[in-house]
């Protein structure tokens, strides 16, 4: 019989479901439906967080099945896109050396190998109940997809940058870097609804919804940066304000 404490893990499986389809649509290279269904698992990991805070309903089995569904949306499908982006850009144009290419054109699912150990260390530890230590891979999984719909629009001209192979391998370097690091990056668990508890929060959520309005899908790598920012100053305020 169905349990409202079921709940949270239907949402952790529908996070699943649309990363299966990201995959498929990766292949048929849909990029409509790719974004919407890695932005849509976005929301459904957020709300199952949220759900199983509300009801009680946190479990080991809701951990271990949020972080399998995470490593397929956010883990997998980032490595496809940018495998996808070094096959379909530049690459073949600017590496000349046959084998050096084979090797490149695998290298982004180093995405997909360093989310895998990030999940496993999530699971294994209890230091992150507050805040993240490195970064997510809902975070990797929502800047990654926003590539293809930058190229499909492109309306500040970045497509020879994004199809570059160097910048390709570059930001599957940095990204697996920062998946493992210790750097405390902050979560989007909301104390209250009170804006003192919850202020880095609501600032970034505020910057977010505007800059997504002046610059549209572009606006995204900018939030990246923004929120290793944000949480940074955040860490920087809360040592301070512990001293």
């Amino acid at each position: 019989m169905f349990s409202d404490k079921n709940l949270p893990n239907i949402l952790t499986c529908l996070n699943l479901l649309c990363g299966c389809l990201a995959i498929v649509s990766v292949f048929s290279g849909n990029v409509t439906l790719l974004v919407g269904m890695v932005f849509l698992a976005a929301m459904f990991d957020f709300l199952d967080g949220i759900t199983a805070r509300s009801l009680n309903a946190n479990s080991d089995l809701g951990r271990e099945l949020d972080s399998l569904a995470d490593m397929v949306t956010f883990g997998v499908v980032p490595g496809m896109i940018l495998y996808d982006m070094m096959v379909k850009g530049q690459a073949q144009e600017i590496i000349e050396n046959e084998f050096l290419l084979t090797i490149l054109k695998y290298f982004p699912f180093i995405v997909t190998v360093f989310a895998a150990y990030r999940l496993a260390k999530f699971n294994t530890e209890r230091r992150q109940s507050e805040t993240f230590l490195g970064l997510p891979t809902p975070a990797v999984g929502m800047l990654v997809t926003s590539f293809p719909l930058i190229l499909r629009q492109d309306i500040w001209h970045l497509a020879s940058i994004i199809n570059h192979p160097f910048f390709i391998i570059i930001t599957s370097i940095l990204l697996s870097v920062l998946m493992i690091s210790e750097i405390p990056m902050f979560a989007f668990k909301f104390k209250n609804r009170n804006w003192k508890d919850n202020k880095t929060q609501y600032i970034y959520l505020i910057t977010s919804f505007i800059l997504l309005i002046i610059l549209q899908s572009t606006a995204v790598p900018l939030l990246f940066v923004l929120y290793i920012t944000f949480s940074l100053v955040n860490n920087s305020m809360m040592q301070r304000t512990a001293s």
